[in-house]
């Protein structure tokens, strides 16, 4: 069931897309600076994350953490926005056990595998995550309470 689930993601992700990712990203950016009230970022963690970490998918049929459990597992009260990018940017390369801050996510759902998308993507997707609120599930606000007390620091 996983190696289909991972088929379908990675058709969706590379071959259900029309347009290249340089054309989605400069009509994002485009779009970003005629109505500066949608941060490019938004779309492009629409696009491509929530392909697995949809807010909309029930918490037992989950691929991946929310991406407000990202957030809330990587910003801290001293966390700087630099710091963030950075921390977001060296895990989407390098996908690993050792680097991993999400213990649980990655005991349930495994490592994520690594995504080739361009630098540029990542830091607006992180740049729109660090400033913005993050739609979160329904569950998602009793199960971080209940899970706050395990997570290492």
């Amino acid at each position: 069931m996983k190696i289909v689930t991972f088929l379908l993601v990675f058709i969706f992700m590379f071959i259900g897309c029309k347009k290249t990712k340089d054309e989605t990203n400069q009509t994002l950016t485009e779009s970003y600076n005629k109505n500066s009230q949608e941060h490019p970022g938004k779309k492009l963690m629409e696009i491509h994350c929530y392909v697995c970490h949809d807010v909309t998918r029930p918490e037992d049929k989950r691929l991946a953490p929310p991406m407000v459990a990202i957030k809330k597992r990587y910003i801290f009260q001293n966390t700087s926005k630099e710091s963030f990018i950075n921390d977001i940017q060296k895990w989407i390369k390098n996908p690993n056990e050792e680097d991993a801050k999400m213990f649980g996510a990655v005991r349930r759902f495994g490592v994520m595998q690594k995504l080739p998308y361009p630098e540029d993507v990542i830091e607006q997707i992180a740049d729109y995550m660090f400033d913005n609120e993050i739609e979160q599930p329904k569950w998602f606000e009793e199960h971080y309470k209940q899970m706050r007390g395990q997570i290492k620091k």
